[in-house]
Formats: C-alpha cells, structure tokens, sequence
C-alpha cells in the first residue's frame, strides 16, 4: 500500500473531523465513501466485526484506526512523519 486510504461516510460527523485533520496537516490519503462503494462498504464490516464503523483508516505501515480521538489519530500522524 502506498498511501493512506480513509473509509467513511459524507454525512458522519467522526469522518469529517478526520478528514479535516488530514487536510490541515497537509496528509495525501485515498477517500472511499462507502454509501458508494460496497466492497468498501463490505472492507468496514467485515474490519470492525459487522459494524460499519467510520472512519476506518488504514495506514501505509498496515495498521487500522477506526473512530481515532484527535489526540490518537495527530499522534499516529506524528509518528508516520518522524
């Protein structure tokens, strides 16, 4: 994987925070809506044990965040940037 790829929703509030996060620290990442798209739709459930639990980020090194805090989600940022 080479970049980012966030998993949401357009209309869930946890999403647009992340995303905006993203924007403001500059971050390149992938979006995938999954009220568009059902294998990402079906990538969230099957990740989060038949939630659709947004936003589901998967970070270049393989690790997933889903529903990070600003604290958490600025954090792993950091460490990805160091």
């Amino acid at each position: 994987m080479k970049q980012i790829i966030v998993y949401g929703t357009r209309w869930c509030g946890d999403t647009k925070r992340a995303l905006r996060i993203f924007d403001e620290r500059q971050v390149e990442y992938k979006w995938i809506d999954i009220d568009r798209d059902n294998i990402g739709e079906e990538f969230v459930i099957q990740t989060n044990n038949g939630f659709r639990s947004v936003p589901t980020i998967i970070f270049i090194d393989g690790s997933i965040m889903v529903e990070p805090k600003n604290a958490e989600l600025n954090a792993k940022l950091d460490s990805i940037e160091e």
